[in-house]
């Protein structure tokens, strides 16, 4: 499976991103897709996530309300929507895919993108 993640840019604080991450290959086995950020210095956390068969998704407290996980199967696509963002939120935004369960886990993703950056600034 490979993964293309797109939609970074710079906003200032307040303002909104449409993240995408378009799948391609044996997208047959992925079950779970998921959306991390990785800010200078620090450890790649969790963000969102949702199954690509079936409804429920999953956020991590600091963006739950503000960012919403969606896919749009027909296009092998899932997008992340931010709104309000804010400072904190800078970070490089990766998509990640797996055929498991986990959805929190990075270890558990076997297929990752590029990552697009996300810079929040005024």
């Amino acid at each position: 499976v490979q993964l293309q993640a797109s939609g970074g840019g710079f906003v200032q604080p307040g303002g909104s991103l449409r993240l995408s991450c378009t799948a391609s290959g044996r997208t047959s086995s992925v079950n779970t897709f998921g959306w991390f950020r990785q800010a200078p210095g620090k450890e790649r956390a969790f963000v969102a996530a949702v199954r690509w068969r079936g409804s429920p998704t999953y956020y991590a407290n600091s963006v739950r309300g503000r960012f919403t996980i969606s896919r749009d199967n027909a296009k092998d696509t899932v997008y992340l929507r931010m709104n309000n963002l804010q400072p904190e939120d800078t970070a490089t935004y990766y998509c990640g895919t797996h055929s498991k369960s986990d959805m929190y886990n990075r270890d558990e993703y076997d297929y990752w993108g590029q990552g697009t950056q996300v810079t929040v600034s005024s």
